[in-house]
């Protein structure tokens, strides 16, 4: 059967501003897969017979508008489940978060749209992209309310890229939810190819704090790469995430590589918040996230602030003195590997 464009390339539809008419809101492709559109950007697709207790995953990319290579691999893997050539064996929402600031190339108009969830948009709401947070938490806890309330029922991936190198190319962030982490979401981590992950320790403002804290979700965040245009990534270099995501999807991530090594664990210890135009970072503005610094360096200051590493050996990711003041300027983290993987469940 013939695939709408909507479709076959969600991207191109969804950048245009194309939305579909009210009888064309719903349908049938390839292998009797139903999808239908919610809103711009929002697409949920679902079995043709869907198993009692199936799965139930919500994948987004483009929350960061600039941040492409996440929303071309989510684009082709639309296009491949409408197609019939990717499998498709649980509840899936996809979501394009910042869709006008993806259309303007930018990472935001008004404000960083992954710092506006958990309701923090009521705080900004003259905000361009407050009424977007509002519609992505709302889209996420009507798909979820609908999904069983067993362990490993319900998958968040957000998928970003991060603004600087990295000591480790891919890597994830679990978002704080005071309970144990789960070994899937690890041992698909490692599947996934990521070689290290990030655990927070405080609530937090982003989309998969959100979804894990409000929807029950096991949630993660992805970095993959740096920032690009559209049609300037190397996809391939992603071939790791994107493989073990259509396991996931497909239901087949147990057989899809059991020997794959868990990533090394990284817990933040501290942040640096930037309270005034004054603030400085002292080292390099290109060093790369989780670079390490050793015991008594300066590493900011900001009037009477100053932040010098207490640990043997901290290390520093997402730096960034350009943020608004009141917001994190970086956060420092030491690695907690072996005590991680030891407290999985």
């Amino acid at each position: 059967m013939p695939v709408p464009l909507m479709l076959d390339d969600f991207l191109a539809y969804t950048l245009a501003g194309t939305r579909p008419a009210a009888n064309e809101t719903q349908g049938v492709c390839a292998n009797g897969v139903r999808w239908s559109w919610l809103d711009d950007g929002v697409l949920v697709l679902e079995p043709a017979a869907l198993q009692r207790g199936a799965r139930s995953v919500l994948v987004s990319a483009g929350v960061h508008g600039d941040e492409t290579a996440p929303i071309e691999l989510l684009a082709f893997l639309v296009r491949d489940i409408a197609r019939g050539s990717a499998a498709l064996t649980c509840r899936l929402m996809v979501i394009l978060g910042n869709v006008d600031a993806m259309r303007d190339a930018l990472r935001y108009r008004d404000d960083d749209l992954n710092r506006l969830f958990s309701g923090r948009h009521l705080q900004v709401p003259q905000s361009h992209e407050a009424p977007r947070a509002a519609a992505l938490e709302q889209a996420a806890v009507q798909f979820f309310a609908a999904a069983p309330d067993a362990p490993g029922a319900r998958w968040h991936i957000d998928m970003h890229t991060a603004i600087r190198a990295s000591a480790f190319e891919q890597f994830a962030l679990l978002p704080h939810t005071g309970k144990p982490f789960s070994r899937a979401m690890f041992e698909w981590l490692g599947q996934a190819r990521i070689s290290a992950v990030l655990l927070h320790t405080t609530k937090s403002t982003t989309y998969s704090h959100f979804t894990a804290h409000a929807c029950g979700a096991h949630a993660c965040t992805l970095e993959l790469g740096k920032v690009r245009p559209f049609g300037e990534n190397d996809l391939t270099r992603f071939a790791g995430a994107d493989l073990a995501l259509r396991h996931l999807l497909a239901g087949t991530q147990g057989a899809a590589d059991a020997g794959a090594a868990l990533p090394r664990v990284f817990t933040v210890i501290d942040q640096l918040t930037k309270q005034s135009e004054a603030f400085e970072l002292l080292f390099a503005a290109d060093v790369a996230n989780f670079t390490p610094f050793a015991k008594d360096t300066l590493l900011a200051r900001d009037g009477d602030y100053r932040y010098t590493v207490r640990h043997d050996e901290e290390r520093i990711v997402f730096p960034n003195a350009t943020v608004k003041p009141g917001l994190r300027a970086g956060l420092l983290v030491v690695e907690t590997t072996e005590q991680t993987l030891a407290q999985l469940v």
